[in-house]
């Protein structure tokens, strides 16, 4: 058995699976909406007592033992883990020289054995009737025990959505109708529909961990001044080069080490705090306490997917939040299965996507919260070394340590062409913003 050693041009299909360690020795099995492993290349998800611990990419051949070969892999990586994982948090732990303007944040209180929050989990869907059922499914199976599933149907052209919600999930699922496109103005109507403390978003195209909303839904419980989580977002499938590429390159995935963001003491190691909202989680796995993200205002309407903008109405709702006073916290423990695109066209859209949601969330940041203005200004010198470094050629890795979804390892090149769309796309990002907060405008 040997790991995969060097980047490949089109690398072949990769096998994704769970291996849970415990007493009774490793156990392997297929990720939820995977096939079962056959022999080759590996990527597990390990389990340590049923929490996510780290994630491991191996290759067995015929006649091995597939949870053996990836156990003493996932042995190594946790103990280089733990020691990243100190590191992390010793780093965290230090208090930045620069904070943001806002209301000063509630204290932190100590975990109190309380009755778990309720939860609405919100979905916004577009024309997607097939993978929304597998997330519905996933939502309907959680262990949380108070908790509603809301669909959105977003600018819809054809009945299929509310025909599967509300036939095959008839009095299970409530179903929402906005006509407005845009993910933001879904999310809104979400928001104004829901009856829960906490409101949880994810996507149409996820598999959700059963523990999923309990795990999201305890850090609010313990600290009355959270006003988000997020959690990990893992690959339910490898099988196109698509796919690799973009989970070698750290896909959504933000590593198994929890972090606290706190705007009264911003984390030493992100000197752009809060403006790279994109280290802090993404939106297909989010959490916001129902009181503190209506005050900030929910979501801007003229960001996200199928607006000129084209994103960013998660990072710009994380660092509203902020921006009031309330921390945000990653947890690992909340853990959702994304299926990504399996394109290189669908790549390129995301990439010029990703470029153009990043400034044109800073731009509604900035035109909706003007007092940041001097913050964002502080960083600017370093936000554009940050932009370059974020969209320059990546090589592949040539060691034996690139795990897809670890940021850093870069196990297969990042092709130039993809790094010019992000750029185009940072570009391009003010203008999509104001384009659609006019075109907005026009029809009210």
């Amino acid at each position: 058995m040997k790991q995969q050693q060097s980047a490949v041009s089109g690398p072949s299909a990769i096998s994704v699976a769970e291996l849970e360690l415990g007493a009774a020795g490793p156990r392997l099995r297929p990720a939820p909406g995977a096939d079962e492993p056959v022999p080759g290349d590996v990527y597990a998800l390990v389990r340590v007592d049923g929490r996510p611990a780290a994630t491991v990419l191996g290759r067995y051949e015929e006649g091995e033992d597939p949870a053996e070969v990836l156990a003493a892999l996932a042995e190594k990586r946790l103990m280089e883990s733990a020691a990243l994982h100190a590191d992390a948090e010793r780093l965290a732990a230090q208090e930045a020289p620069l904070s943001i303007p806002g209301p000063t944040p509630a204290p932190a209180s100590p975990p109190t054995l309380t009755s778990p929050p309720r939860v609405s989990a919100i979905v916004a869907t577009r024309e997607r009737a097939g993978s929304l059922a597998r997330a519905l499914d996933s939502l309907l199976a959680q262990d949380h025990p108070d908790h509603e599933v809301i669909v959105v149907d977003n600018a819809p052209r054809t009945s299929a959505t509310h025909d599967l919600v509300t036939g095959r999930y008839a009095d299970r699922v409530r179903y929402v109708r906005e006509d407005r496109p845009g993910l933001a103005a879904a999310h809104n109507a979400g928001v104004a529909a829901a009856e829960g403390e906490i409101l949880a978003f994810t996507d149409d195209d996820v598999i959700a961990d059963p523990r999923w909303l309990s795990a999201l839904a305890a850090p609010f419980a313990s600290d009355p001044g959270l006003g988000c989580v997020t959690g990990l977002i893992l690959p339910a499938r490898l099988t196109t080069p698509a796919q690799i590429l973009l989970e070698s390159h750290g896909g959504f995935a933000k590593g198994f080490a929890p972090r606290l963001y706190d705007p009264a003491r911003p984390p030493a190691d992100e000197p752009l705090f809060p403006f790279t909202a994109g280290s802090f989680g993404s939106g297909a796995n989010m959490a916001f306490r129902a009181s503190a993200l209506r005050r900030a205002g929910g979501f801007d309407p003229a960001t996200g997917t199928g607006t000129p903008a084209k994103g960013g109405d998660d990072l710009y709702a994380f660092v509203a939040v902020l921006a009031a006073g309330h921390r945000l916290r990653y947890t690992p423990d909340a853990l959702v299965w994304h299926h990504h695109r399996e394109t290189w066209q669908d790549l390129r859209n995301q990439a010029y996507g990703y470029g153009a949601g990043l400034t044109a969330y800073l731009t509604a940041t900035l035109v909706r919260r003007p007092a940041l203005l001097p913050a964002l200004l502080a960083r600017v010198p370093r936000g554009l070394a940050h932009a370059r470094t974020m969209t320059a050629e990546r090589g592949g890795s040539q060691g034996g340590d690139g795990i897809p979804g670890e940021h850093g390892t870069h196990h297969h090149p990042w092709p130039a062409a993809l790094s010019r769309l992000e750029r185009r796309g940072m570009l391009y990002g003010p203008v999509g913003y104001l384009k659609a907060r006019l075109s907005q405008g026009a029809s009210r």
